[in-house]
């Protein structure tokens, strides 16, 4: 091989390894008004509170989640009573926590909104994003689903 092919060839070469070492772009998170009309849904596709039915707030959250997530979004841990009680913690918890699911399924599903928004109320009622085909989660993460699209 010649010196002017092999250099060629050695910069083609260079190129092609330093093109490959250059990240991708991060694919854009899901819209804030997205995140919104999620949360709303997810409000109004919720069972009404009842006494003493063991779920805080109107989107019945469980209590046992309620300390680690209002800690991971808020900085401070309320109880399942503070936070039925304070409606705007309670709002900025289920917010937060639903941006950052919403967030992941989006990344998952190539910005696919229709599955992101399935996959996140699957979750948001069993802690799974898959397996809500029949029965009543597949009744619930319809309800959401319409409810957001609203």
């Amino acid at each position: 091989m010649n010196s002017s092919k092999f250099i060629q060839s050695l910069f083609i070469g260079i190129a092609i390894t330093v093109c490959g070492l250059i990240p991708l772009p991060a694919k854009a998170d899901i819209s804030e008004s997205k995140v919104k009309a999620f949360v709303e849904a997810l409000k109004l596709a919720a069972p009404p509170n009842k006494p003493n039915d063991g779920m805080y707030s109107p989107w019945q959250v469980l209590p046992n989640i309620i300390p680690s997530w209002t800690k991971e979004c808020l900085g401070k841990e309320l109880t399942p009573n503070g936070f039925d009680a304070d409606k705007t913690a309670a709002q900025k918890t289920v917010t937060c926590i639903a941006q950052r699911e919403l967030n992941q399924q989006w990344k998952q599903t190539n910005q696919n909104e229709t599955q992101t928004i399935r996959n996140t109320a699957c979750w948001w009622m069993t802690g799974n994003y898959n397996g809500c085909k029949s029965g009543t989660t597949a009744e619930y993460v319809k309800k959401v689903e319409k409810l957001y699209h609203k």
